[in-house]
């Protein structure tokens, strides 16, 4: 049934080198996924179609680097997900890859049970659209998450959120006053099993809490807890 299943779901692979893009083609392939191909951010962005549910990016590339085309996709507004490839395996560079709004970051040489794997993740959590919810409309005075366009306003202005932001924001204020750990948040909004390190739930609700301006002061980091949205603070 996933193998049925997974050849919905379009791939986009980036690499410049021809040996990785044929191994990880080779693979999700037989995992049922449709494959792309593409060696450069140049080709990529005349490749990279809305059927494309995440894309696989190197970092670095000739020409315009993996972190440099991510960032032109974000501020062109599409949010595709993207997992990162690289040699590069710093703690700097990763927290880099997340706040381009990256879902994951694999690190070479990589097992490819661990890339399927990490695919599979990504692709579950970005397309489950199961968080549960018993309206159409949550509204916290001028912010406002509407339930069936995936979109978040505030004030009238509708903020450019990433699945997982918006995923975030969903679970905080459905739950106000309630204070969530990062564990706990990296298994609602992320779905991905403990694959994603806690950090990333930092990097993520920073990003969140600069989109949503004034609302930002409303998500509140209990030190030795963790988050919660607190309407009073």
């Amino acid at each position: 049934m996933e193998m049925k299943d997974n050849k919905k779901i379009s791939i986009l692979i980036v690499d410049d080198e021809p040996d990785i893009r044929e191994i990880l083609q080779f693979n999700l392939e037989n995992e049922g996924y449709k494959i792309d191909l593409a060696e450069s951010a140049e080709e990529a962005s005349k490749v990279l179609s809305p059927k494309h549910k995440l894309i696989l990016l190197d970092v670095m590339m000739g020409g315009i680097s993996g972190f440099k085309f991510a960032d032109q996709l974000k501020k062109n507004g599409n949010n595709t997900p993207i997992i990162f490839i690289t040699a590069k395996d710093t703690e700097n560079d990763m927290l880099t890859g997340f706040s381009l709004g990256g879902d994951d970051y694999i690190s070479k040489p990589f097992s490819i049970k661990e890339v399927v794997a990490r695919v599979k993740s990504v692709v579950r959590r970005t397309t489950d659209d199961s968080l549960a919810h018993g309206a159409d409309k949550l509204e916290m005075n001028d912010l406002i998450i509407d339930f069936d366009t995936k979109t978040v306003t505030v004030d009238k202005e509708t903020i450019d959120l990433t699945k997982t932001e918006f995923n975030i924001l969903v679970l905080l204020v459905e739950n106000a006053g309630r204070i969530f750990s990062r564990m706990e948040i990296l298994d609602k909004a992320w779905r991905d099993d403990g694959i994603v390190l806690e950090r990333t739930v930092d990097v993520h609700i920073a990003r969140l809490r600069k989109k949503i301006g004034i609302y930002g002061d409303y998500i509140v980091n209990r030190t030795g807890y963790g988050y919660t949205f607190n309407m009073k603070n």
